[in-house]
């Protein structure tokens, strides 16, 4: 599988897509005004304790109070402490925590104090012992070589904490993997000063930019290049490379290009295709997404799709095709927490195990956590996403001003009538020389026309004439009966 990265920079905002195959899997957007917080650690103070929820309310010097569960609290050296959130911290103490999500909507960020620091190869945990391994790495040699390297190197430093080898460490030589570990036991020691000598709700250590972030955590033996459209970043780009990751710094390359780098790649239209509901399916069929509060729903459907054979075969090759469909709009989209995906009723046993086992292997290329149920008794899978940012629609857009976000506007059908009974309600309580409307375009040419013959013997009903003016500004639910 060949990949590439690109790094599109300007001064508001980083984009990073990521193109597998020629095909954008997956966009990550940072702007300037907005900075993701994940990863960054604080001094925080905390605000309110709740022992109803086992969790604490931290003023970490952020928008909104984050959110630190009595879990998320370390351990440190005692193995047996309690889980009372009240025994752990009270109001007003102050704590070095890590943000693991980011605020969403109208929820503030999550917390931990278990720290977590990483670099290129490793991620070192100082308040966790142990040395582990990531279980992508699959095998069973190499597994053994790295825990025998990261074990050595705590046990000759004496060091308080542990590491865990990241996928990237796959065939590191020893030098590269201790050089990693002793840089992160030099940021650590420099995070701990500077926590010693800082205010409550002060920033301790922020984590990488997007584009070296990039380079940090998507970069893997697949990727055959790396390009950046700013040349102050790719010079960034290759002097973090020479220091941490000096295998990869000749595939950064700069794009000077006349012709956008997000348009040679056709980047822009697939983003705007990944804010639409209905997703397109090469066999004829589609799928519908719809993102709420509570979950996400993905249903498939066969659309023009009628098949050369059964329809049992032809619901089968649809909804083979959805799981590998459904798998890249959950990365590119970024879409989090419950999703319950809708396939079409499968008769056959042995055809739900292999969409089943599709999806699972399309998801194992996805970098967040995912958890996948059988299919249920009434043919939905139920799985969850990772969700440690907003997801593309979140960042992209916001609720419309018509609707409010509803998805649906009343019919001008519908206000007219409204407006009847508006003003009906008005003409019995006072007693007026005549009333206007003012209203939108389309429901005043209703009114004017469909609904003439209702509005001329309202007139004649309560005996006072009724003007009408079209409002440009006004949206179809809007209206104003004025008393003249």
């Amino acid at each position: 599988m060949s990949e590439e990265i690109l790094i599109n920079v300007t001064p508001p905002e980083t984009r990073v897509a990521v193109i597998e195959n020629g095909v954008l899997q997956e966009l990550i957007i940072e702007r300037t005004s907005k900075r993701g917080l994940v990863g960054n650690v604080y001094k925080g103070k905390v605000c309110r304790v709740l022992p109803g929820m086992q969790a604490a309310f931290v003023d970490a010097g952020l928008a909104r109070a984050a959110f630190l569960h009595a879990s998320d609290i370390s351990a440190g050296n005692n193995a047996t402490r309690s889980d009372n959130i009240s025994e752990l911290v009270h109001d007003g103490s102050e704590v070095v925590v890590q943000v693991v999500k980011d605020p969403l909507g109208t929820k503030g960020a999550r917390l931990t104090t278990n720290i977590s620091i990483p670099s290129r190869y490793m991620v070192f945990m100082p308040h966790m012992p142990n040395v582990g391994v990531s279980q992508k790495i699959e095998d069973e040699g190499e597994r053994t070589r790295l825990r025998e390297i990261l074990q050595r190197h705590t046990e000759e430093t004496e060091l308080q904490g542990g590491f865990i080898a990241r996928t990237a460490a796959e065939g590191a030589d020893e030098f590269a993997l201790r050089a990693d570990m002793r840089f992160l036991q030099r940021l650590w020691e420099s995070i701990q000063e500077k926590a010693k000598t800082a205010s409550a709700t002060e920033l301790v250590h922020e984590d990488l930019p997007l584009a070296l972030r990039a380079l940090r955590d998507l970069v893997g033996p697949d990727v055959e290049k790396v390009r950046i459209d700013s040349r102050s970043t790719f010079d960034k780009a290759r002097q973090f490379a020479e220091r941490f990751i000096p295998e990869l710094r000749d595939k950064i390359e700069y794009y000077p290009g006349e012709r956008p780098l997000f348009d040679l790649y056709g980047v822009e239209d697939e983003i705007q295709k990944a804010l639409e509901r209905k997703v397109d399916l090469k066999s004829g069929g589609h799928l519908v997404i719809d993102q709420t509060e509570a979950m996400t729903t993905i249903d498939v459907n066969t659309g023009a799709f009628v098949g050369h054979r059964t329809l049992e075969e032809t619901i089968f090759k649809t909804n083979l095709e959805a799981a590998q469909a459904i798998c890249r709009q959950l990365r590119l989209r970024n879409l989090g927490g419950i999703i319950i995906i809708d396939f079409i009723d499968m008769l056959d046993e042995e055809h739900k195990r292999q969409v089943l086992r599709a999806l699972e292997r399309c998801l194992a290329h996805d970098h967040a956590k995912t958890h996948i149920t059988e299919v249920s008794s009434l043919g939905l899978v139920e799985m969850t996403r990772k969700r440690t940012r907003e997801s593309l629609e979140h960042i992209l857009c916001e609720p419309c001003p018509c609707c409010g976000g509803r998805g649906t506007l009343k019919t001008a059908e519908t206000t007219c009538y409204e407006i009847f009974r508006e003003i009906l309600r008005e003409a019995r309580q006072f007693d007026v020389e005549q009333l206007l409307v003012l209203a939108s375009t389309e429901v005043v040419d209703r009114l004017l026309d469909e609904e003439s013959q209702n509005l001329a013997e309202l007139e004649q009903f309560i005996s006072k004439p009724i003007k009408l003016q079209a409002e440009a500004l006004y949206t179809q639910e809007q209206y104003d009966v004025v008393l003249i």
